[in-house]
């Protein structure tokens, strides 16, 4: 393995695999951290944690101890993947879990850059944009778990560490990797190891890459992970042949549980044209809406493309988590969507499209999957992914065209 990769939640590592996989290397997902060794054939390989939401503490120790599986393969370069939109408190968990595999590995200018241009994240001066919006008046900002308050990544990730925190301006980065790594450079013997570095295109993330040949760790979205296979190719170390993909044909359904306003339009969308049942707080806490009532309903659906959807406007969600506890509530959404999966594949669903990382990742962790192969890219960041005979289309709830979800069974189901 050439390339180790540690995500803080399921859908962005697939976000991150499909990358890497379009750039040319052999790519798998584990979900948690393996026991056993990764194939040989293996050229990158992400561990996918549900660390983004827990405790500091407990993120930065199953980070290390994916560090250290990933390090017994042999790993030449670690990459930290965390959302494009730096979903973060102001605790964590980036700027510990990035401070900690520093120090694990000895690196002393780490790049961290969450940008991604195709999904229409970009910084500049240190500011995240989502579209033409600053990250602190988008959408993000009514984040039930992570609201993104401040858009300055600087500010944000200093509340974080003790690390100093740097910059790389967009000036610098249109000269080059030559001029980015002389940049790192200074700011690491300023005593600011932790270093945001502007990218507004794919030609800047590219340039990235190039400045972040042999440095131990680089840290943000998958879109900094555009020019990394190239310096492995260039020392000729890249097998070249992907896998292919096979169609899976078969039942589908809809699970989504962001609140983001790009999943709630998409939600919107296809409840239009198809089946879809919507999933109440207060009686998944009463205990009047079970996994088995989900399922059922959505084994019933003779339409092939039901939904189930707990998706909400902040206000609602925010008043529910008033009532009920921020961590009680998501915990009870998160174990029924879990529940739901299991018995929906126990029921013939083999195509299952999820909606939001911590609903995805809860459905993974369920369903029990311990590797998913990364399949064609059904819209920017989201891949389509296998199991063995079940396909699933994992997206975070920010991503996706407002048909993703008839978009991604049909990908599922045609391979193409």
């Amino acid at each position: 393995m050439l390339l180790g990769c540690i995500g803080d939640d399921f859908t962005g590592s697939s976000d991150l695999g499909n990358t890497l996989a379009k750039q040319g290397m052999r790519v798998t997902q584990y979900c948690g951290v393996p026991d056993a060794p990764a194939a040989p054939e293996v050229e990158a390989g992400v561990v996918a944690l549900k660390s983004r939401t827990i405790p500091p503490a407990e993120a930065v120790g199953q980070s290390l101890a994916a560090l250290d599986w990933l390090r017994a393969q042999g790993c030449r370069q670690f990459l930290l993947k965390y959302c494009s939109t730096f979903d973060s408190t102001p605790e964590g968990n980036i700027g510990p879990v990035a401070e900690a595999l520093a120090t694990a590995l000895g690196a002393s200018r780490v790049i961290v850059c969450p940008a991604f241009p195709a999904a229409g994240r970009t910084l500049f001066q240190g500011h995240l944009f989502v579209g033409d919006r600053l990250l602190s008046e988008s959408g993000m900002r009514d984040h039930p778990l992570t609201p993104m308050t401040d858009s300055d990544i600087r500010r944000w990730l200093a509340r974080q560490t003790s690390a100093g925190v740097g910059h790389v301006p967009l000036a610098t980065v249109l000269d080059g990797p030559t001029a980015i790594r002389a940049a790192l450079d200074a700011e690491a013997g300023a005593g600011r190891p932790l270093v945001v570095v502007d990218a507004v295109r794919d030609a800047d993330l590219l340039a990235i890459g190039a400045a972040a040949d042999g440095l131990p760790l680089v840290t943000g979205g998958s879109g900094v992970a555009l020019g990394l296979p190239e310096n492995f190719r260039r020392r000729g170390l890249l097998a070249g042949a992907a896998r292919g993909w096979t169609a899976t044909p078969g039942r589908a359904a809809i699970l989504s549980g962001s609140c983001s306003l790009a999943t709630r339009g998409q939600v919107e969308r296809h409840r239009a044209a198809h089946p879809a049942l919507e999933i109440d707080a207060d009686a998944v806490m009463a205990g009047r809406t079970t996994a088995a009532d989900v399922a059922g309903w959505l084994l019933a659906q003779r339409d092939d493309l039901p939904l189930a959807y707990s998706s909400a406007d902040p206000e609602r969600v925010r008043a529910a988590q008033a009532r009920h506890g921020r961590d009680a509530s998501a915990a009870a959404i998160e174990a029924l969507f879990a529940e739901t999966a299991r018995r929906l594949v126990a029921g013939g669903v083999r195509r299952l499209v999820t909606a939001g990382g911590e609903t995805s990742g809860a459905v993974v962790e369920g369903l029990g999957l311990a590797a998913l192969e990364i399949g064609p890219e059904i819209d920017p960041g989201v891949p389509a992914v296998r199991a063995g005979e079940l396909a699933l289309a994992l997206k975070s709830g920010n991503f996706g065209r407002p048909s993703f979800f008839a978009e991604a069974a049909r990908v599922l189901g045609t391979g193409a």
